[in-house]
C-alpha cells in the first residue's frame, strides 16, 4: 500500500493473533520504529522445529527508514528473535542495561551480529529517533527493568505497554507507579496498545512476595530431592525460589544454559546480591537429597530443555526417584499442554510427585501480566481515545477491547497480524492489511514456515512414504526386480510387510507389462506412470494416499 507522510501507522507484524513472536512497527513521516522482536514455540504442525520467528520481510525491506528496535524487556517472545533476525535489519537496538546485557550475551553466539550496536536507555530517559520521541518508563513484571514507552509524535502520543501488572510487592524493582501514567495521560493519549494476556481473568494478578512464601512452605513439607522449573528470564521467580529454598535449609542449583546466561547477566547488573552461589551440577551428588533445589529449565515441555532430558532418563548426572518432588512454577503457554503433558507421565512413571499452581494450597505462580482490574486502573490514569490489544490469543484481544469499551473509551481495535492501522488523522481505524507470516529455525538455516520441506514433513507424519527404484535397459525392460522400500505404513521387518512390498513389486511390473515400446524409452513418462500407480495401489490397500517417489535408473 501507499504510507503517506502526514498519516500515523501502527502495523503488528506478529504477537497479535497467538503468544510470542511479538513485532510491532509505527509508521510516520517516511520513518519506521520497530518494537520488540521476539520467538514463539512451534507445535506439531512444524516437524522438526522448536522455535518460531516473526517473518521481518515488511521492516527489512525499509531498512533504510528504520530508525532503531526497542525492546521493552527481556522474556523470549520479545527479545529472543533478535540475535536470528538483526543481520536483515541492519539497525540500531535500544534496551534497558539488563536487557542490553541479556541481549549482546544471545548476538555474541552469532558473528553476524559483531557490528550491532546495542545503546543502553535507562528508565525515565527519553531517546528521540524523529519523528519519534520515547520515553522508557518502569513497569513491574517478572524480568528486572521492564519499560512501559511513551511515543510521542507531533500529531498524537501513544502509549506501548509491553508486558506489565500492578504487583504491590515485587520481589525486584519497584511497584509500578502511576504518577507517569496518569502525567502522560494529562497530554492527551491517541492510542493504548495494550497487553491483553489476561484481560478474560478477575480481579489482579497477585504478587511475587505471595509466591516466595508459598515456595517456602512448599519446600517444607517435601523431603527427597526438589526441582522447580519456571521460564529462564523470570529472574524474580527465581530470587523467590533462592529465598524460600534459604528458608528451608536447602542450596540452589541450575540446571540449563539459558538459566546460567540470565543469572549471568542479573548479577552483571547489580541483581540478585542477596541469593547466595549456586551449588555446581558436578555437586548436586555430594548433597543429601533433602538438601537441595534444582531450578531447571523445561516449563513448557521443551523436549530439548533440561526437565525433559532428565524425565526421560537421558540426563548424565540426575536421575528422578520415588520421593522426590517437581514444581511446575509457570503457566502454561496454549498450545503447549501436550508437551507438558507428556514430561509429566515421564515423571509420573517414577513416581515423583509432581505439583502445579493448581494443584496446591500454596501459592507458587503468579502471571506477570496485567488482569482486568489491572487493565481498568490503567486505562483510568490514561484516559487514551483508543484501545488496541496486542500480546495474546484471539478471545484474549476480544475479552481486552469488551473492556476498553465497557470502561467507555471511544475506540477498540482487535487486530490480525499485519493489519495496517491509521491512528492519525481521523478516528484509529484498519485500512489495509500487509503480508506477514512466521520463520521457522533449524540448526543450520531459517526457513519459511510454510516452506515446502516442513510442509513435506508434515504430510509425512499422517501418510508414509513409498520409495521405488527401476532398474532398466535402453529398451525398457528390467534389469534386476525393483526395490522397494516403505516408511510409516507397515513393519518391513514381519511377513505382512514383507508381502505387502513384494505386493508393490508385483503391480509395478503389472504397470509396467502395459506400457508400449515407446512409452517404456520415456523415463519421465515411466516414472510418472509408477508414481501414480504405486500411490493408487497403496491408498487400495490401506486408505492412505502417501508421499511417492520413483527413480528410473537406465544401464
Amino acid at each position: 500500500m501507499n504510507f503517506k507522510k502526514d498519516e500515523l501507522y501502527f502495523i503488528p507484524l506478529g504477537g497479535a493473533e497467538q503468544f510470542g513472536v511479538n513485532l510491532n512497527v509505527y509508521g510516520y513521516q517516511g520513518k519506521w520504529l520497530a518494537i520488540d522482536c521476539g520467538l514463539g514455540f512451534a507445535d506439531e504442525k512444524f516437524p522438526g522445529i522448536d522455535i518460531l520467528l516473526p517473518d521481518p520481510a515488511f521492516v527489512e525491506e525499509r531498512r533504510k527508514d528504520l530508525v532503531g528496535l526497542i525492546i521493552t524487556h527481556a522474556h523470549e517472545d520479545h527479545i529472543g528473535a533478535v540475535q536470528h533476525l538483526w543481520p536483515r535489519l541492519k539497525c540500531p537496538i535500544y534496551a534497558s542495561p539488563f536487557t542490553a546485557a541479556v541481549l549482546r550475551k544471545k548476538m555474541s553466539e552469532n558473528p553476524l551480529c559483531k557490528d550491532a550496536e546495542v545503546i543502553e536507555i535507562k528508565a525515565g530517559e527519553t531517546l528521540n529517533l524523529k519523528p519519534f520521541k520515547i520515553t522508557f518508563t518502569p513497569v513491574t513484571h517478572s524480568v528486572p527493568e521492564t519499560s512501559a514507552l511513551f511515543i510521542e509524535t507531533d500529531v498524537g502520543n501513544i502509549l506501548h505497554s509491553g508486558d506489565w501488572n500492578l504487583d504491590p510487592a515485587p520481589t525486584i524493582g519497584q511497584p509500578t507507579d502511576p504518577a507517569p501514567f496518569k502525567k502522560f495521560g494529562e497530554k492527551g493519549v491517541l492510542a493504548y496498545i495494550g497487553d491483553s494476556t489476561n484481560a478474560e481473568v478477575d480481579g489482579m494478578s497477585g504478587s511475587e512476595g505471595d509466591v516466595e512464601k508459598g515456595l517456602a512452605a512448599l519446600f517444607k513439607e517435601c523431603g527427597g530431592r526438589i526441582a522447580v522449573t519456571i521460564f529462564a528470564s523470570n529472574i524474580g521467580r527465581l530470587r523467590s525460589i533462592c529465598l524460600a529454598a534459604k528458608e528451608s535449609g536447602r542450596q540452589v542449583a541450575l540446571l540449563g544454559r539459558s538459566l546460567h546466561t540470565m543469572v549471568s547477566a542479573a548479577r552483571d547488573c547489580g541483581y540478585l546480591k542477596d541469593v547466595p552461589q549456586f551449588v555446581s551440577e558436578d555437586d548436586i551428588g555430594y548433597l543429601p537429597d533433602d538438601k537441595i533445589i534444582m531450578i531447571v529449565t523445561g516449563s513448557q515441555g521443551e523436549a530439548r530443555a533440561q526437565l525433559a532430558r532428565i524425565a526421560r532418563g537421558e540426563h548424565q548426572e540426575i536421575t528422578f526417584k520415588a520421593g522426590d518432588t517437581v514444581v511446575f512454577s509457570a503457566r502454561p503457554i496454549p498450545g503447549n499442554e501436550r508437551e507438558i503433558i507428556a514430561v509429566k507421565n515421564n515423571l509420573a512413571a517414577s513416581r515423583v510427585r509432581i505439583i502445579s499452581p493448581r494443584e496446591t494450597k500454596h501459592c507458587i505462580h503468579v502471571s506477570g501480566h496485567p488482569a482486568r482490574e489491572e487493565i481498568t486502573q490503567m486505562l483510568q490514569w490514561v484516559k487514551p481515545q483508543s484501545v488496541i490489544a496486542v500480546h495474546g490469543e484471539r478471545t484474549m484481544l476480544e475479552a481486552h477491547a469488551a473492556l476498553a469499551l465497557e470502561l467507555q473509551v471511544p475506540t477498540a481495535i482487535v487486530p490480525n497480524n499485519g493489519s495496517v492501522i491509521r491512528l492519525y488523522p481521523g478516528t484509529p481505524q484498519v485500512i489495509d492489511h500487509v503480508e506477514t507470516g512466521l520463520l521457522a529455525v533449524e540448526p543450520g538455516r531459517i526457513l519459511s514456515a510454510d516452506h515446502q520441506a516442513i510442509v513435506q514433513r508434515r504430510k509425512l507424519q499422517f501418510s508414509g512414504t513409498v520409495h521405488a527404484t527401476l532398474v532398466m535397459n535402453a529398451r525398457g525392460d528390467l534389469v534386476t526386480d525393483p526395490q522397494v522400500s516403505t516408511v510409516g505404513l507397515v513393519d518391513p521387518d514381519d511377513e505382512t510387510g514383507q508381502k505387502f512390498e513384494d505386493d508393490i513389486i508385483d503391480e509395478i511390473e503389472d504397470i509396467l507389462a502395459d506400457m508400449t515400446r515407446e512409452e517404456l524409452y520415456d523415463d519421465k513418462f515411466v516414472s510418472e506412470e509408477m508414481r501414480i500407480g504405486i500411490r493408487r495401489f497403496v491408498q487400495h490397500k490401506l486408505q492412505i494416499k502417501p508421499k511417492t517417489t520413483v527413480h528410473v535408473v537406465r544401464v
